[in-house]
């Protein structure tokens, strides 16, 4: 009996490794089937978006929620990136996380944050005058309580400062613009107020897309991020404007964060692809993820 065993338990390991096998080919299979169903369905909302007119007000329903927009182009790229890349997603540890969000735009990250976590509290900065009306209104009328707007944009202190919108997802403060207004923006005069005055209580999230002004808003808040469990920015690489990565990367390890970068967006990001080329022109946006870890 025990001469007959050994064969058979010598194919014992064979058939475990071709389970294995198997269940690996099964979850890729699996894995680019869902790729497949995620791409189909981007290239139909695409499809769609971009046939619409610019600057036609238009009402349409995202994750249960009903998100009234203008540009069909901006709306595609939010929803891919917010809703289905779901770049801004955190592992809260409490069912009532203080979620902080520096550059609200028309309200696609609130949406989610309130999807994803309906019992948030959440602070949305928005200065464009252009945009904040359709962010109230989103907030509004979907009934979403919890958060509070401020149109504001953010720097390292109080006042009014010069401030440029293409009136959709463009826009900036002018100190932060080298050379003139781009054609087709508007100028306006808006309030600002330091990020630094919020950090008063432990922040489970912070969203950092204020369009170059990353660098200046981080350092004057650098003694209060300790504050912050997770973060999220958005690094603006624009013609002109001072190389601050580094700096960015140096303040986050100074304060405990572990940090990983990601390009997030090579569909749009073109400089992003390979193969790689750098010039004083190349325009570019990268994701700095972190983490604080003591």
């Amino acid at each position: 009996m025990l001469s007959k065993d050994i064969p058979s338990r010598r194919k014992d390991p064979e058939k475990k490794m071709l389970l294995f096998m198997s269940g690996r080919i099964f979850c890729r299979v699996i894995d680019k089937i869902r790729l497949y169903k995620i791409n189909l369905r981007l290239a139909i909302l695409r499809r769609r978006m971009f046939s619409y007119p610019p600057a036609a007000p238009r009402v349409e329903r995202c994750l249960g929620y009903r998100v009234r927009f203008r540009y069909g182009a901006d709306f595609y790229a939010s929803f891919r990136d917010i809703i289905i890349n779901r770049s801004y997603h955190f592992h809260a540890q409490r069912p009532d996380p203080l979620i902080i969000d520096c550059g609200s735009n028309i309200g696609f990250s609130a949406i989610y944050f309130k999807h994803a976590y309906p019992q948030s509290r959440i602070i949305g900065f928005e200065p464009d005058p252009a945009v904040f009306p359709l962010l109230k209104e989103n907030i509004e009328r979907n009934g979403l309580s919890g958060i509070r707007l401020v149109q504001a944009a953010l720097a390292a202190q109080e006042g009014t400062l010069v401030f440029y919108s293409d009136g959709r997802c463009g826009s900036s403060l002018a100190k932060h613009m080298p050379g003139s207004m781009p054609e087709g923006w508007t100028e306006h005069k808006v309030g600002c107020v330091r990020l630094r005055d919020y950090l008063t209580e432990p922040v489970d999230f912070l969203k950092v897309n204020i369009e170059g002004a990353e660098w200046e808003v981080l350092a004057d808040s650098e003694d209060r991020l300790r504050q912050v469990r997770e973060i999220v920015v958005e690094y603006h690489h624009f013609p002109g404007l001072a190389r601050t990565l580094h700096k960015i990367l140096e303040l986050l390890h100074r304060q405990g964060f572990e940090y990983l970068i990601n390009d997030f967006d090579s569909e749009s990001n073109h400089a992003v692809r390979p193969p790689f080329k750098l010039t004083p022109e190349s325009r570019y946006y990268l994701l700095i993820y972190a983490k604080r870890i003591d």
